[in-house]
């Protein structure tokens, strides 16, 4: 109880953190009071697929997709987002679907709150709540933060980040990273208390388009602590590291 009690306080402190900085600062560092007033403009619709792609690690071939869209104004949003994966040869390992209302609350934060389902041959079905931030950190840095609680009543946290490095206007390097944490030991879902998964991946892309971009990288994931242990029972490695090969496409 201690763990869920320090985790929620840390993720509640963290999101708070956010909102109160990114209310004093945009995303060049310069004061949000330096920006013009944002209006809402009639509705709209977007969609992108930010990952679509193929993964070589050791011995394996497997793929992995990563979507979002929304369609709404500048201010109330209706977010839908799916990622998911498998391996080639076999079937696919399981995904997860989101349905989320946006609200903006700064310039370029939003909070989101809906619901998040898990489904697929080799996952547990589970349906969670949802409420987290996303949206444009100080030096324009992509933040998706999310608390999710299971019908069970665990609780679990994701927080991810990217950032665009321009080498030029068409080549962009983008590192990201991914951090997963758990309030709870969930041993029928793989998952142990703390933080339990961290991917830190690199990505080079070359925009055709603006909407059409190739890309190749690599990726490295490390299960940590009761995670680690959870896989390694299971039959499975703590650590992969994968050459990965994609396209990144947006409507």
């Amino acid at each position: 109880m201690s763990i869920r009690i320090f985790l929620l306080v840390g993720i509640i402190t963290t999101l708070g953190a956010g909102i109160a900085n990114a209310q004093e600062y945009g995303p060049s560092g310069a004061p949000a009071s330096w920006n013009q007033p944002i209006h809402d403009s009639p509705t709209l619709t977007f969609f992108q697929v930010d990952r679509a792609e193929f993964r070589q690690g050791q011995g394996t071939s497997s793929y992995v997709w990563d979507t979002q869209g929304w369609i709404g104004n500048d201010t109330n949003k209706l977010w839908v987002k799916a990622e998911g994966e498998g391996e080639f040869g076999g079937r696919i390992e399981g995904a997860q679907l989101q349905a989320l209302y946006s609200r903006m609350v700064t310039p370029f934060f939003n909070f989101q709150a809906g619901v998040r389902q898990d489904v697929g041959p080799d996952i547990l079905p589970t349906t969670y709540a949802v409420v987290g931030m996303q949206g444009l950190a100080p030096y324009w840095f992509e933040v998706d933060s999310a608390l999710f609680l299971s019908e069970d009543g665990d609780i679990t946290a994701r927080v991810e980040a990217e950032y665009d490095m321009r080498f030029t206007q068409r080549l962009i390097g983008q590192p990201r990273i991914e951090v997963n944490l758990a309030a709870q030991d969930v041993q029928k879902l793989g998952t142990g208390s703390g933080l339990s998964t961290i991917e830190i991946g690199y990505r080079l892309r070359y925009e055709f388009k603006r909407e059409v971009a190739p890309y190749i990288g690599v990726a490295w994931e490390q299960a940590v602590g009761n995670t680690a242990d959870f896989r390694r029972l299971a039959g499975n490695k703590a650590s992969s590291t994968s050459f990965v090969a994609g396209i990144r496409l947006w409507f």
